[in-house]
C-alpha cells in the first residue's frame, strides 16, 4: 500500500518526488528473492540513477548494471557492490577507464570480445557473451531485444564454442515489463540454444525486464525457476531489474498554467510540465500516465486535453476526464514518474527540468537538486 501524498503547495512545480518508503518495501521484496533463491540482483541505472538514495538501495542489492563508462563510475564510485557493464559495443579511448571502474563485463559479439580479450583478462574481470534467443515476447519491437535483425546479442548462427575460452559467464535479455510467463519462455529458448555451453560457465544473466514488484507478479514462479535453473546448470543466476527497483515510487507533480478551446468539445489545459521534456516515453512508447482524480476520456463529465508548454504541435500528455473542469493553478500529479523518465528528460525548448525531492519516510520532503538556467547553457557550450 503506497503512503498518501501530503500537502505539496511550498513545492515549486514541475517537480519529481521519489518516494523513500516505496522503494524500500521494492528492494525489500527483491532482497527476498534473492535470500530465497541465492540469486544476486542489481540495479539496472539506465532506468534509475538517483545516486542520493544508492545508500539505501545497496542494503538490499548487490550492485549495479551499467550501459557504458559514465554509469559505471557512477555505481563503482556510489553503490559499491558488484559492477556490471554491457555495451553494444565497447570504444578503445574509454575501454582502460570501464576496466578500472568494473568487475564484470559483457561484450556483444565475439569479434569486440577478441579485441578486448586480452585487457581484460589481464584486468582480472569476470567476462561474458551476450547472446539471443530470438524468442519475441513483447508487441512493441522498440524494446524488443528479440526482434528480426536485432543489434543486441548473438544469435546461436553466430556463436562460435570455440572462441569461448575465458569467458566465464552468458547474458540474455529479452522482457519490458513482464510477468514470469514470459521468462519461461524466453528461457526455455535460451537453454535450447545455449545450454550445451553451461557447463563451461559460472553465471548467467537473466536481463532486465522482470516487474518483480508489480502486484500481480508471481513471485513463486519466479523463485522455482531460478532455483531449478541454477541447481541444473550449477551456475549462479543474475538479475538486473530497473523498473523493479523504483516501480510507482515516483511522482511528477505540474500546475495548470492556462485553459484554451473553452466552450468546445474538447479544452485544452497547458501545464508547466512538457511531454516530450519530462516524461518523454509518453511520446515514445506511447503511453498514457496515471492521473491522481481523473478518469480515461469520456469516463467522467469532462474531458479535457493536457498539453505541455514547447513549440512542439505534439508535445500532448493525453485526454483526461474530471469531475470538474480544472482551473489555472492547479496541481496536477501524476503518477509512476521514477523510472526512465528522470534518467531521459531533457531541456528541448531551454525547458527548466524538474526539481528532486525526496519524500523521506518520516514524511518529510528535501529536495534533493534543483536546475536552472546554467543547466541548459551548459549543455552546449
Amino acid at each position: 500500500m503506497r503512503r498518501v501524498l501530503p500537502d505539496l503547495s511550498d513545492l515549486q512545480t514541475p517537480c519529481y518526488i521519489v518516494d523513500e518508503q516505496a522503494l524500500a518495501d521494492n528492494v525489500q521484496c527483491l532482497a527476498g528473492v534473492a535470500s530465497d533463491t541465492g540469486c544476486k540482483i542489481l540495479l539496472a541505472q539506465k532506468a534509475f540513477s538517483m545516486f542520493a538514495v544508492y545508500p539505501l538501495l545497496r542494503q538490499y542489492l548487490h550492485g549495479t548494471t551499467a550501459s557504458g563508462l559514465y554509469e559505471a563510475r557512477l555505481g563503482h564510485e556510489y553503490f559499491g557492490g558488484e559492477t556490471h557493464v554491457f555495451s553494444p559495443a565497447y570504444q578503445d579511448r574509454e575501454f582502460d577507464e570501464i576496466l578500472a571502474v568494473s568487475d564484470h563485463l559483457v561484450f556483444n559479439s565475439f569479434a569486440q570480445w577478441r579485441h578486448f580479450k586480452d585487457r581484460a583478462m589481464e584486468a582480472g574481470r569476470s567476462c561474458g557473451m551476450r547472446v539471443n534467443p530470438q524468442r519475441p515476447t513483447q508487441k512493441s519491437s522498440l524494446y524488443d531485444p528479440c526482434t528480426q535483425n536485432s543489434r543486441l546479442g548473438v544469435p546461436r548462427s553466430a556463436f562460435e564454442p570455440d572462441a569461448c575460452e575465458g569467458l566465464s559467464g552468458l547474458h540474455f535479455h529479452c522482457l519490458c515489463e513482464q510477468n514470469t510467463d514470459a521468462l519461461a519462455i524466453a528461457l526455455a529458448a535460451f537453454e535450447e540454444q545455449f545450454g550445451s555451453f553451461l557447463d563451461q560457465m559460472s553465471w548467467v544473466n537473466f536481463g532486465g525486464g522482470h516487474h518483480v514488484t508489480r502486484s500481480d507478479y508471481d513471485i513463486d514462479h519466479l523463485k522455482q525457476m531460478i532455483e531449478d535453473f541454477s541447481h541444473r546448470h550449477s551456475v549462479t543466476v543474475y538479475l538486473e531489474p530497473g523498473e523493479a527497483v523504483a516501480l510507482d515510487a515516483g511522482y511528477l507533480i505540474s500546475t495548470v498554467i492556462d485553459i484554451v478551446g473553452v466552450g468546445t468539445d474538447l479544452p485544452i489545459a497547458i501545464l508547466d510540465t512538457s511531454a516530450t521534456c519530462h516524461m518523454p516515453d509518453v511520446l515514445e512508447v506511447p503511453y498514457q500516465p496515471r492521473l491522481t482524480g481523473a478518469g480515461v476520456a469520456g469516463e467522467k463529465k469532462i474531458t479535457v486535453r493536457l498539453g505541455g508548454p514547447t513549440c512542439l504541435a505534439g508535445d500532448i500528455i493525453g485526454d483526461y476526464s474530471f469531475n470538474v473542469m480544472p482551473k489555472i493553478g492547479d496541481r496536477m500529479v501524476f503518477h509512476d514518474m521514477a523510472i526512465y523518465t528522470m534518467v531521459k528528460n531533457n531541456t528541448f525548448n531551454g525547458m527548466r527540468l524538474p526539481d528532486i525531492v525526496l519524500w523521506k519516510a518520516d514524511n518529510t520532503m528535501q529536495i534533493v537538486k534543483q536546475f536552472g538556467y546554467e543547466d541548459f547553457k551548459n549543455r552546449l557550450s
